[in-house]
């Protein structure tokens, strides 16, 4: 089920002069306060259109193909670089460099303004200190198929959100074969298949896992409510972190494009990644940008070096295998 707030009009209703309509699979929690400024500045009344946990970065996109010869949204802020090449690939993206794109640095662009990365999150191990009891602290993300830490690991499935993406990043990154390898010895480790990256989150936070392998926005949140926590950039001696910029789309035949390239400039503003890194812990991607103490700045970490189009390739072929590995992991639960 998708969800219109921020202004009072129904989804039913004719975007009119004045408005921009915006998808967006960001947290609604963070993602309105942005659009609520740019209000603000420009007068232009924001019209959006948030996903849920439940269907989080998978119910917009489908929303939006469908939409693909009558397109209702001017604009999708996607929560990561991978899903607008689905929109790419069937033609349904404007290019457009907005004003600020400049700054970002080239891994998080697409040079044809087709996508513009801005505020990023990435992929990191949740570690419950107490339960730790002593032992190594985990550091990559082979350590959840470790028989060392057999039972006590939580991913989220991976047929969603995020973790699909990581699951993507890394077949293109570790090869077929390989992949497939580790999977299987997630499973072989009796490694938790959560709902959501929240709810790995939960997990370590209880107790009821000693690590999990979350975003960085729901890695913040247990920190910042002092839970006995530690955050994990896993792979600083290998393969990296994977890092997810938040990006931006315009869609081909808006009803609004004016509007909507305004507000791709100010979502890729040092002001919005400044907004995206105090609310959400994302890592800002203009150099400069002051940061809470607590988020770790996008230079300062081991980024896994990925092309964003070929883990948007992996993603599609892996489908179907990932939906046969979820189901068997839901069976061992």
């Amino acid at each position: 089920m998708l969800a219109i707030f921020v202004s009072a009009c129904s989804d039913g209703e004719t975007p009119s002069a004045g408005e921009v309509v915006a998808y967006t699979s960001v947290d609604q929690v963070y993602s309105e306060p942005v659009f609520r400024r740019f209000e603000e500045k420009t007068g232009i009344r924001v019209r959006a259109v948030f996903d849920t946990e439940e269907t989080k970065s998978t119910g917009i996109l489908n929303r939006l193909i469908a939409e693909g010869d009558n397109p209702r949204a001017d604009l999708f802020w996607s929560g990561d670089p991978v899903r607008p090449f689905l929109l790419i690939g069937r033609g349904l993206v404007a290019p457009y460099v907005p004003a600020n794109a400049a700054e970002i640095p080239a891994t998080f662009r697409d040079a044809q303004g087709r996508w513009t990365g801005t505020a990023a999150r990435a992929r990191v191990l949740l570690v419950n200190r107490e339960r730790l009891a002593g032992r190594p602290m985990p550091s990559s993300v082979r350590d959840l198929a470790d028989s060392r830490w057999k039972g006590e690991a939580a991913i989220a499935n991976p047929l969603y959100g995020t973790t699909t993406m990581h699951a993507a990043a890394l077949f293109a990154t570790l090869g077929e074969e390989e992949a497939r390898r580790f999977f299987e010895a997630l499973k072989a480790n009796d490694v938790r298949v959560a709902g959501s990256n929240g709810e790995v989150r939960r997990l370590v936070v209880a107790g009821e896992v000693t690590f999990g392998l979350t975003d960085t926005d729901d890695a913040y949140e247990a920190v910042k409510d002092g839970a006995p926590v530690t955050i994990v950039y896993p792979d600083r001696l290998g393969m990296g972190s994977l890092v997810m910029p938040t990006s931006v789309v315009l869609i081909r035949g808006g009803p609004n494009p004016d509007a909507a390239r305004q507000l791709a400039d100010f979502l890729v503003s040092p002001e919005a990644e400044q907004m995206m890194a105090t609310a959400a812990a994302h890592m800002p991607l203009h150099a400069g940008v002051a940061t809470p103490a607590n988020v770790e700045r996008v230079e300062n970490i081991r980024a896994m070096q990925v092309d964003y189009g070929e883990v948007a390739d992996a993603m599609n072929r892996i489908q179907p295998w990932l939906r046969q590995w979820g189901g068997l992991a839901a069976d061992r639960q």
